[in-house]
């Protein structure tokens, strides 16, 4: 996948929570919850975008490697909020669907990365 159409995606991922995180009800469970989302998914995008200025191909992998993890911590949390019953879990499926996709290229791209690196 390009570079640019995925710099796009995560954005667009990060930007998506922040507006469910502002829809979130007033409790302590979901402004703990929420700070941790709000956290995981945004640093989706900046970790990719770094990775994408590496200087090298195993900093290339390393910074990835950030961003898969974000990534999945940031599904964690929204299944926390739909299985604590703080939101429908309609609201967020779109969102964890594309939280999977994300995972799933980055995951890709790091090993055929960590392939070419090893072919060397």
């Amino acid at each position: 996948m390009d570079a640019e159409i995925l710099k796009k995606r995560t954005k667009k991922f990060g930007l998506e929570i922040i507006k469910i995180v502002e829809r979130l009800p007033n409790t302590k469970t979901a402004d703990v919850i929420g700070r941790q989302l709000l956290r995981s998914s945004t640093s989706v995008g900046a970790n990719y975008r770094s990775a994408c200025r590496g200087r090298s191909k195993k900093e290339f992998i390393a910074k990835a490697g950030i961003a898969i993890e974000e990534a999945d911590e940031s599904m964690y949390w929204m299944e926390l909020l739909t299985e604590a019953g703080l939101v429908p879990e309609h609201h967020l499926s779109p969102l964890h669907k594309e939280g999977n996709e994300i995972v799933a290229i980055l995951t890709a791209s790091v090993k055929t990365a960590s392939q070419n690196l090893r072919e060397k």
